[in-house]
């Protein structure tokens, strides 16, 4: 009797603990063991959404130009460094895929990468204002990328990084990181797209999540990460923790059952 339980006891603890493979990223599931291992990314160039904020930048060498392109400048460019500054300050992507420009009205940029529209932006220029560009400098980027995390992380909320590439692992390293409950097999990536958004899935303890297309993030992505089955059993982080734990309920039991029969 005393076996089996002891047997059913080391099953328990055994089963319950979080394990190193639980909690280390990118490990080589392939089982060869390679000092440089090298994988092809993919990272596709984003794409403008709607509720993108924009930060777009006209300059010009020439000191008669530079005047003029002033003109297409925001009002408020004093606060564009910070988020507020740039919700103000930025260009919006409305919900037809429009952003409001001074003197050249509605451009439409859903879909465009940030170079496709830095071209949008010079030919609407010398169509409609300027005969020669060659000295005019436009420059658009993403005001920030905003992403939320929630879930078993150390620091859940809506974060911005003012990076253009930014790997999911980075980007829960800025949350505080997966909690040690955390499932890391798992990770939820909630991507935003033109029809409406899309639930995918990562894991993170594979290398070869460096291949998946939502390793890089994107801006109003969302990463949910979810608990590991263990914590719902209420065992312990580690084998000391789950041992005083279930030798506690085991405790309990024994003294229950003596009490029980003594009555």
């Amino acid at each position: 009797m005393k076996q089996i339980v002891l047997l059913i006891f080391i099953s328990i603890l055994a089963s319950s603990c979080i394990t190193n493979k639980d909690v280390v990223y990118l490990q080589n599931k392939g089982g060869a063991v390679n000092d440089s291992i090298q994988i092809q990314e993919l990272n596709k160039p984003y794409r403008v959404q709607v509720n993108d904020i924009l930060s777009i930048d006209i300059k010009s060498t020439d000191s008669e130009l530079a005047k003029l392109v002033e003109i297409f400048q925001p009002t408020e460019r004093e606060s564009v460094s910070s988020q507020v500054g740039l919700y103000y300050s930025g260009f919006t992507v409305d919900l037809h895929g429009d952003i409001k420009f001074p003197i050249l009205g509605n451009i439409n940029v859903l879909g465009y990468t940030t170079d496709e529209i830095v071209e949008k932006v010079r030919q609407s220029l010398l169509k409609n204002y300027l005969k020669d560009i060659s000295q005019i400098f436009v420059t658009v980027k993403l005001a920030g990328l905003r992403y939320t995390v929630s879930g078993e992380v150390n620091g859940t909320g809506v974060l911005t990084l003012y990076q253009d590439r930014v790997n999911i692992i980075e980007a829960l390293a800025n949350a505080g990181d997966i909690s040690p409950t955390g499932d890391r097999t798992d990770v939820m990536v909630i991507r935003q797209y033109p029809n409406g958004q899309k639930i995918h899935h990562i894991d993170l303890t594979d290398i070869a999540a460096m291949k998946s297309p939502y390793y890089y993030i994107q801006p109003n992505d969302m990463i949910l990460v979810k608990p590991l089955k263990r914590k719902s059993l209420g065992a312990g982080q580690t084998a000391t923790q789950t041992f005083t734990t279930i030798a506690s309920i085991f405790s309990v039991i024994v003294s229950t059952y003596f009490l029980a029969r003594n009555l």
